[in-house]
């Protein structure tokens, strides 16, 4: 069993990729049949696994969440009450109640079993820019 964390600076609302940083700690575990967990430490993000070919999907994926929780100055969310610090950040919050903090990949021969398409991504639910930490735990 081992752990470590992965900083992840982002530059506003939008999926950033991190498959390469992982698969990188990964490689040097030497792990086969374990289990990796990775886990955002913050309330206004998310962790997916998501198609990483097209960056097309990351596009159409933030553009849905955003019309689907839209910042808390739009007249359709006016029933929401934490709205001090900033119009985007109750929606981040509702996103991020929505979509997963954690996943669990399987992992052989030190490497993540991740489909040909797919990647780890980090959705970023804020505006401004945020120095993110996702923790990984292998067992």
């Amino acid at each position: 069993m081992t752990q470590t964390s992965f900083s992840i600076q982002t530059r506003g609302q939008g999926l950033y990729e991190c498959t390469h940083q992982v698969a990188e700690w990964l490689s040097a575990q030497k792990a086969d049949g374990a289990l990796l967990t990775l886990f955002v430490r913050h309330t206004s993000a998310s962790l997916l696994i998501q198609e990483n070919a097209d960056p097309e999907v990351q596009t159409d994926l933030r553009n849905f969440f955003h019309r689907l929780v839209p910042p808390s100055s739009d007249p359709a969310m006016d029933y929401l009450t934490h709205t001090y610090e900033g119009p985007d950040d109750m929606p981040a919050h509702i996103k991020a109640a929505m979509m997963p903090v954690s996943l669990s990949v399987p992992v052989s021969n030190g490497r993540m079993t991740l489909g040909t398409w797919q990647g780890i991504y980090l959705f970023e639910h804020r505006d401004a820019p945020h120095r993110r930490e996702v923790v990984a735990h292998l067992a």
